[in-house]
């Protein structure tokens, strides 16, 4: 999870900058992550004090901002995979809540290590017909060390709406990466387990 949560705060910047859904329908993905970006993390590196003090506020700010464009019921379909079939309504809408306020307590947490590296954005070539899309990124290291490749994988919803449902960092996916930890969860703890386990989780982080 460590890369995961040192360059989730691109990802942040992309979501919680972005324009309200009403807007999303008219801007193209690679335009969202290209325009927002910039001032997100401005944002966030002029209140950096202040959430680094109170992560109520910090947590608060993302789940504000970060929620609309984020499909966390799409995500938590694929990251449980099989368990996500076998699994109740009621196990499904615990899990959905649980893994968005990690994802949230994650990278929003990520925002206060941002360390003002350069972003390059590869061109997007998209048709009015395409349902989903790669918006291609790269964050460049100092040193010499290689650039870190980021992939955000959005689709369109029936609203006409773009919504970002993994994002691959480096060539590992977010919702693979996941898959991989909760489903051994779930073989040793069962579902109620893995989501007793997640809320001590999130009651800790969030004292």
């Amino acid at each position: 999870m460590k890369k995961f949560s040192a360059i989730a705060v691109f990802t942040v910047a992309l979501l919680s900058g972005a324009p309200q859904a009403h807007t999303d329908v008219a801007t193209p993905p690679d335009e969202l992550v290209h325009k927002t970006t910039d001032e997100m993390l401005a944002s966030i590196k002029a209140n950096r004090s202040a959430y680094a003090q109170d992560h109520t506020k910090l947590y608060k700010m993302a789940e504000e901002k970060v929620l609309p464009h984020f499909d966390f019921a799409r995500m938590s379909q694929w990251v449980l995979g099989l368990s996500w079939r076998q699994a109740t309504p009621e196990q499904r809408g615990r899990f959905v809540a649980q893994f968005r306020d990690l994802l949230v307590r994650t990278y929003s947490t990520a925002l206060l290590n941002y360390t003002s590296q350069q972003i390059v954005y590869h061109p997007l070539t998209i048709k009015p017909t395409d349902k989903e899309v790669l918006v291609k990124t790269e964050v460049k290291q100092s040193g010499g060390a290689p650039n870190i490749p980021i992939t955000y994988n959005f689709y369109k919803n029936k609203d006409g709406a773009w919504k970002v449902y993994d994002v691959t960092i480096d060539g590992v996916s977010l919702v693979t990466n996941y898959r991989s930890v909760y489903a051994s969860k779930v073989r040793e703890q069962g579902m109620d387990g893995l989501l007793a386990s997640m809320a001590d989780s999130a009651k800790a982080a969030r004292k």
